[in-house]
């Protein structure tokens, strides 16, 4: 077990976004996170990632409890993550972005510089390592944080609705990507709200609504359940889901 959350609750006084959940993340799969607005699934992401610290439960990687870690201090375990909205220096180049990622690991400018250019090329951002981080639209953001995580060598990346705002080519695009990242050996937790792309992905979703899970399984198993198409999918995109998609 990589990853595991016990019982995690988050309450914002009386309200609960998250109440008694508990997620287990396989060394080496793709798991699901989806639900509808305000099911509690970003909040949750955030209790794994240390943005936010539970009101009660445990979250522990590789049998370590750190569920009150910092995330620079679970980046540094390996956990790494991007976010809905990419947060980048704007002033700064694509390269000097992605080195702040490799320095976690490689402290000599020379060696986080040479981590920096290699997943620059893996993330197909060669062509821009010189040019601002202002100067790219939505796809390039959104590869430009995959890159920046990357270059801290994580065990385990979790990515924030990384494929919101995108067409469908640049979609079918960063899910090429996103399978390119995980036959690195990279473990992978992704909250989407596409479900086509969790479809394509994932090895098993867990499915959030109210703040409390509702469903676990295969993608296919999901997409059949009763409880999930009420709560999220509808009747007719279920059944245009059980059909797969690539």
């Amino acid at each position: 077990m990589l990853l595991k959350a016990s019982q995690l609750t988050m309450a914002f006084g009386a309200f609960k976004a998250v109440d008694d959940a508990s997620v287990a993340v396989n060394e080496g799969e793709v798991l699901g996170l989806i639900g509808p607005n305000g099911a509690g699934k970003s909040t949750f992401f955030n209790c794994l990632t240390g943005d936010l610290h539970p009101t009660s439960g445990t979250v522990h990687f590789e049998g370590r409890d750190v569920t009150r870690l910092t995330p620079e201090q679970r980046a540094r375990l390996g956990i790494a993550r991007t976010f809905q909205v990419p947060l980048t220096f704007e002033s700064m180049s694509v390269l000097d972005n992605v080195m702040i990622g490799a320095f976690l690991r490689h402290h000599a400018a020379a060696a986080a510089r040479d981590k920096a250019l290699e997943v620059i090329g893996e993330v197909g951002l060669g062509g821009a390592a010189e040019a601002s981080a202002k100067s790219l639209g939505t796809p390039g953001r959104k590869r430009l944080e995959i890159a920046r995580a990357l270059a801290s060598e994580p065990k385990v990346l979790l990515l924030d609705e990384a494929m919101a705002g995108l067409t469908p080519a640049e979609i079918r695009a960063a899910i090429d990507l996103v399978r390119q990242i995980h036959r690195r050996g990279i473990t992978l937790v992704i909250v989407e709200h596409i479900m086509e792309v969790i479809v394509s992905l994932a090895d098993r979703v867990v499915v959030f609504h109210q703040g409390r899970e509702i469903a676990r399984g295969t993608p296919s198993e999901v997409t059949r359940n009763e409880l999930v198409i009420e709560a999220y999918l509808g009747k007719r995109h279920a059944a245009k889901l059980s059909g797969g998609t690539t």
